[in-house]
């Protein structure tokens, strides 16, 4: 059984996203979608909004799990069982972070390997954080996110 994480903050989740989730979930036999509790940061959604958001919009994907985690990847990679972990890559300076991560990664948990995906050219744009400068600004996030997305977007900037 192939179990892979597909690790990000997903501050919101956006269509780019779903295109990779959906497009790894195809591949694996399992997709944990790890939404990284990052103390460092500021997030716009709580892991707890950000979990219950991706629940929702991956519903109808029956081998994709959403799971909150805190920490270095390796180890909840190690705490799952998953043995692969897939990165979306839309450009160039996407890969140089990646490739260090991955190799960092690698050498500490030899048997996890990284995949990467490239994204579907129309999402390779997009960001989370173009989305929430866009709706910060009042624009039309409308074809960038879910509507629950949206919806939660608005609740925030109210």
């Amino acid at each position: 059984m192939i179990k892979a994480i597909y690790p990000g903050s997903f501050d919101p989740v956006t269509y780019g996203h779903l295109d990779v989730i959906k497009r790894s979930s195809k591949l694996v036999d399992e997709l944990i979608v790890g939404v990284l509790n990052n103390n460092a940061k500021t997030p716009l959604f709580s892991a707890e909004e950000r979990v219950r958001m991706l629940k929702e919009v991956t519903k109808d994907l029956p081998n994709v799990k959403i799971i909150p985690f805190e920490g270095l990847l390796v180890d909840f990679a190690r705490k799952t069982g998953a043995k692969m972990v897939i990165r979306g890559l839309r450009a160039i300076t996407d890969f140089e972070y990646e490739l260090q991560m991955a190799q960092t990664n690698h050498k500490m948990e030899p048997e996890v390997e990284t995949v990467f995906l490239t994204t579907s050219l129309e999402y390779s744009y997009l960001s989370s954080t173009t989305v929430k400068e866009v709706a910060a600004f009042g624009g039309d996030i409308s074809q960038f996110v879910p509507p629950i997305v949206m919806e939660n977007i608005e609740k925030k900037r109210k």
